[in-house]
């Protein structure tokens, strides 16, 4: 019986056990400012956060952007150890250990001009005739989206992203933007249009998501050990300055 060498063994090993590895393989999508691609850099909010919890656990990160379905066949087959932002589903929970924290909350929430009186409160039949900008093809959750199916609406404003939008919104042709907050904060920052909107205080829904790590990979140690991670940086303000950083 031919032996394989010791060190091509361990080779073998620190690859397919990242528990025991200094790097951990991670995916994602583009979709910024939470995560996306700058030149040869991968940044965003959740890519700072992800990064700093694993340099506390001494772990280097290597991030690949993919559509999302490949990143989830790739954490699914094991290719991955993680995936992030994703939401939970009964299915992905069969292949994914999720985090017990949210890494981040997508909220959908509705702006409005800084001086407007428009208000909120939870009920989408108030807004039944307001000038609403939206991005084709988007969804804004499942009460809004049920909500515009129904016919609530009246007077919806189409564009085909975001950037088209907003310059609708800053030229007065609608009157509430509705997105996910810290997207459309960094469409304003990039726009310089950062202070001219406010967020009404009643958010439209809020979605958890979280990094989940693969099952294939037996990596619920790690997973048990970014959640520690994670909450010390929640607690010692870290958490927050980075989201700082990417919404003002």
């Amino acid at each position: 019986m031919k032996l394989v060498p010791s060190f091509v063994m361990l080779l073998f090993l620190a690859w397919h056990s990242p528990v025991f590895a200094d790097e951990v393989k991670l995916v994602t999508l583009q979709y910024p400012p939470y995560q996306f691609q700058e030149g040869s850099q991968i940044k965003g909010m959740v890519v700072d956060i992800v990064n700093e919890a694993f340099k506390r656990l001494k772990m280097d990160t290597q991030i690949r952007l993919n559509a999302w379905p490949r990143s989830l066949a790739m954490v699914k087959e094991g290719q991955a150890d993680a995936i992030f932002t994703a939401y939970k589903n009964p299915e992905r929970e069969q292949f994914l250990d999720y985090s017990k924290t949210v890494l981040m909350p997508q909220e959908v929430v509705l702006f409005v001009a800084k001086d407007s009186p428009i208000q909120f409160n939870g009920d989408l039949t108030s807004l039944a005739e307001y000038r609403i900008g939206i991005v084709r093809d988007i969804s804004y959750g499942s009460a809004f989206d049920e909500a515009r199916k129904n016919g609530t609406f009246k007077k919806l404003s189409e564009a085909t992203n975001l950037e088209q939008s907003v310059k609708k919104f800053q030229s007065g042709r609608i009157d509430i933007l509705i997105s996910n907050k810290y997207t459309a904060l960094a469409m304003f920052k990039q726009l310089g249009l950062g202070g001219q909107f406010k967020v009404l205080d009643q958010e439209v829904q809020s979605v958890p998501s979280y990094i989940a790590f693969s099952k294939a990979n037996n990596l619920a140690d790690l997973r048990d050990r970014f959640d520690g991670v994670l909450q010390e940086m929640m607690s010692d303000g870290t958490y927050d300055s980075i989201i700082k950083t990417y919404s003002e």
